[in-house]
């Protein structure tokens, strides 16, 4: 199986100037996924697409490929299975794609493994993808809204009759790395391609840093060994 990895990285992020490269742990954010990717060992080729020559550079002292963007795929609007898409096309098509994404920096390499072992198990899959569960508080059916500043339960029946957490069915939110076949992706179909496998993971490693108030919890998840990455051992500061 031809295993392909494909590292979105825009230097236009808006919540955070230059994201990607931002400090975590005192190692940029965009070597996170890439020394995950690395250390599986079942990739072949992990690809940097970006738009901005300081992130190219740094994917070329971690050894990867950089591919660059086209200026109209390199906007916030532009989808990631178009970026996808318009990179297969130039370069070739995979068996799978992994979508490395810089913003889930607790991705470990077993993710990766697990990710990949789906598709041979299952010629079926056309995607997996790492799931955790949600919190009782964040369940849908103890979501609120708010109307004229009165608040009720967007789904009052549900969870009138499931009020604790043993009742409710268990949900899912995405984890941190998604994967399809190439073919999948080359035919018009998307990251999410169903059917598509689950690979549970446990949180925080599904943590995804976003806003600027996300940097002091990554930092703090790290110092406190609360996130464990062995494959960063080389990397990080003793």
């Amino acid at each position: 199986m031809i295993v392909w990895a494909l590292v979105p990285a825009r230097g236009g992020s808006k919540s955070i100037p230059l994201k990607n490269l931002l400090p975590l742990g005192g190692v940029p954010l965009l070597d996170y996924g890439v020394r995950a990717a690395q250390a599986c060992g079942r990739i072949s080729r992990i690809i940097c697409s970006t738009d901005h020559d300081g992130i190219a550079a740094r994917a070329g002292t971690l050894g990867i490929d950089v591919d660059h963007r086209p200026a109209a795929l390199a906007t916030d609007e532009a989808p990631v299975a178009d970026v996808a898409r318009d990179l297969l096309a130039r370069r070739g098509t995979p068996d799978v794609l992994l979508l490395v994404q810089p913003t889930s920096p607790f991705l470990l390499p077993e993710h990766v493994e697990h990710i990949l072992d789906t598709f041979e198990e299952d010629p079926a899959t056309q995607s997996a993808q790492t799931i955790t569960p949600v919190p009782h508080n964040h369940h849908a059916w103890n979501q609120r809204v708010v109307e004229n500043g009165r608040v009720g339960f967007q789904f009052a029946a549900e969870r009138a009759r499931a009020y604790n957490k043993q009742s409710k069915p268990t949900l899912f939110v995405f984890g941190n790395l998604v994967a399809a076949r190439g073919t999948t992706l080359t035919s018009g179909g998307g990251f999410f391609a169903e059917p598509s496998a689950a690979v549970e993971i446990p949180p925080p490693y599904d943590f995804d840093l976003d806003g600027p108030s996300d940097i002091a919890i990554a930092e703090a998840m790290l110092s406190s060994g609360a996130v464990r990455l062995p494959h960063m051992s080389a990397a990080l500061p003793r």
